[in-house]
């Protein structure tokens, strides 16, 4: 959760905050402006530079990045994983540096917040802790070397980050536009960068945001952007805290931290369009009709000084679930028998986001299963009545049961098939399942015991029976296994207890609504839910990787798949009981663990 205004105040009351800005550090800027400002700093933050090279980054940023602000836990603190209103979806300790990446959470590296391709790789740029910040490193790379921006729709990361076409004004490539908290942060190091290495600009390369001059050093609209990045994220405690932090590493400062005003004072003249006024906030949302997988919204528009060019949609944890161009949205993908709560804001060209509109709340209707009876077994057409145990097989209605262990000669309603320290499976059945009903029956003596149940191999629950003899029906919901399956009754007792089957029957399952929609036609479902001590993913595409992660998005297991099947079985066994989401390349479903 976001602690830093409380930090920050106990920090100020103790005495012990870090060091500040050395006495008369900006001596000599007080009546400049413009290119003649942004030379003095140039020269103040020159002064005194140390180059400690590039590996020393990673033993700096034990000072200069260390979560004391957010969670407050001494983990890495990375812009492109921080959630500063809830649980971070991953976290990183100073050792786990890349190496090799293959997902989201998996290492940190060092992001150049200037790509250092720019300015080919060079020193002190390369080395400059100012502008060189701790990130994950999957992330890193998918920014990759664009400018960062607003973005159009695009790929969204775990914490809210995107990556996409440029809704900036003035700019239409792919741009990366990191989270609200950290638009201000950015803004300030780009500005840093283009001041204390002015001199050079003119042999860098542009990427879209650099201009290669003296000054103004950035292009028209970066210089809007940025400028509205700034106002719109205003200097941080954790901000003033890196500073300093980076002061005591290498030597210099950021002045635009320190004076932030002097960002309009270098820059405020180049352009006329410097919005930094926000929309007003979207009014009277409402919900209309709601579905198992989605929901509608309208709302009164928000006027702006300038003009709204866009909505954004999120939840109570404030995760984005959709952007409109307009004042109404049909949300979709979402999650069946669900409660959600809903804000919107409005956004302009310049990036000012206004405040959140009302929230409403609505439940999702609940996924419907297709299913019909159709499965039985009666058992009365099991080898003829014998005492002794052994294999037991037999056909009914086109499918093959064994019962190992098993003796034919007991009854419940009628004949039944009593196993010992055997296991009943079926043949191939088709038209899937849904759920099952069963009768068990413990004969002769013994105590309560259970077998377990499979579909396909996968555990889908457990059918009991009582320890006094009498008959207990067993019922189990929830399987939803589409397709070709067997069946199969697995005895969990090491004991001798001798156990009778009889009036099993099931639903067949044509299709599941309960299939969760990611992007543009892809499509998961899982089963069984609830499950056990596995569960199977079945997607539309190719299967690349599954991520389990708590309802609050903390990554709990991961595996990634090396094979081309669409269809995967992963083992839950270390998993606590509660309620989950795996997360795949396809789609996203909510599950629970028994």
């Amino acid at each position: 959760m976001k602690k830093i205004l409380i930090l920050f105040l106990s920090i100020l009351l103790c005495g012990c905050y870090m060091a500040q800005i050395p006495t008369g550090y900006y001596n000599g800027t007080e009546t400049l402006s413009g290119a003649a400002l942004k030379t003095k700093l140039k020269q103040i933050i020159t002064n005194g530079h140390l180059d400690r090279g590039y590996a020393a980054l990673y033993s700096g940023y034990q000072t200069t990045d260390k979560d004391l602000f957010f969670e407050n836990d001494g983990t890495v603190l990375d812009m492109y994983s921080e959630n500063p209103t809830g649980t971070d979806p991953y976290t990183f300790s100073f050792s786990q540096t890349c190496g090799n990446y293959s997902g989201e959470g998996d290492c940190f590296n060092r992001e150049h917040i200037i790509p250092q391709s720019l300015f080919g790789e060079q020193s002190p740029m390369r080395n400059d802790i100012h502008s060189v910040r701790p990130t994950d490193g999957k992330v890193n790379g998918l920014r990759s070397n664009y400018p960062y921006g607003l973005v159009n729709g695009g790929t969204i990361t775990m914490n809210g980050s995107k990556l996409g076409s440029s809704a900036s004004s003035g700019y239409s490539g792919t741009v990366f536009e990191p989270i609200n908290t950290f638009k201000g942060d950015i803004a300030r190091m780009i500005f840093y960068f283009v001041t204390r290495y002015e001199s050079q600009m003119a042999g860098f390369t542009s990427g879209g945001f650099l201009a290669q001059n003296t000054f103004p050093s950035l292009q028209p609209w970066a210089i809007q952007q940025y400028m509205a990045w700034a106002a719109q994220d205003p200097v941080s405690p954790e901000e003033i805290s890196r500073n300093n932090a980076s002061y005591i590493y290498q030597g210099n400062r950021n002045p635009y931290i320190d004076h932030p005003e002097y960002v309009n004072l270098v820059w405020g003249n180049q352009t006329n369009t410097g919005d930094i006024i926000p929309p007003s906030a979207p009014l009277n949302l409402v919900v209309g009709t709601v579905t198992a997988s989605s929901a509608a919204l309208t709302w009164t528009a928000s006027t702006d000084n300038i003009g709204v060019v866009g909505y954004e949609i999120y939840d109570s944890n404030n995760t984005l679930l959709g952007n409109s161009t307009g004042n109404s949205l049909v949300l979709n993908g979402l999650l069946p028998s669900t409660t959600y709560s809903v804000y919107v804001t409005a956004k302009d060209a310049a990036g000012n986001n206004s405040i959140a509109s009302n929230s409403v709340n609505f439940t999702t209707l609940a996924g419907v299963v297709v299913s019909t009876n159709c499965g039985t077994e009666s058992f009365e057409t099991i080898p003829a009545n014998a005492s002794g145990y052994t294999t037991q097989v037999w056909t009914n209605n086109g499918i093959t049961w064994t019962a190992t262990d098993a003796r034919t000669d007991q009854t419940i309603t009628t004949r039944a098939i009593t196993i010992r320290n055997g296991n009943l499976t079926s043949s191939s059945i088709s038209g899937g399942i849904g759920s099952l009903t069963v009768k068990t029956q413990l004969k002769f003596s013994g105590s309560a015991g259970s077998f377990d149940v499979n579909v396909n191999g996968v555990k889908v629950g457990v059918v009991d029976y009582n320890g006094d003899g009498t008959v207990k029906t067993n019922s189990l919901s929830g399987i939803n296994v589409t397709g070709n399956f067997t069946l199969s009754f697995t005895n969990n007792s090491t004991s001798t207890n001798r156990v009778s089957f009889d009036d099993l029957s099931w639903t067949c399952n044509s299709g599941l609504g309960t299939k969760e929609v990611y992007g543009t036609k892809k499509q998961i479902s899982v089963a069984p839910n609830p499950a056990y001590e596995s569960m199977q993913i079945t997607a539309e595409n190719k299967l690349l990787y599954a991520h389990i992660m708590d309802m609050s998005r903390r990554t709990i297991y991961k595996v990634n798949f090396t094979g081309t099947k669409n269809t995967e079985i992963i083992n839950l066994k270390s998993l606590s009981s509660g309620t989950y989401q795996v997360f795949t390349n396809n789609g996203r479903v909510v599950f629970i663990k028994k």
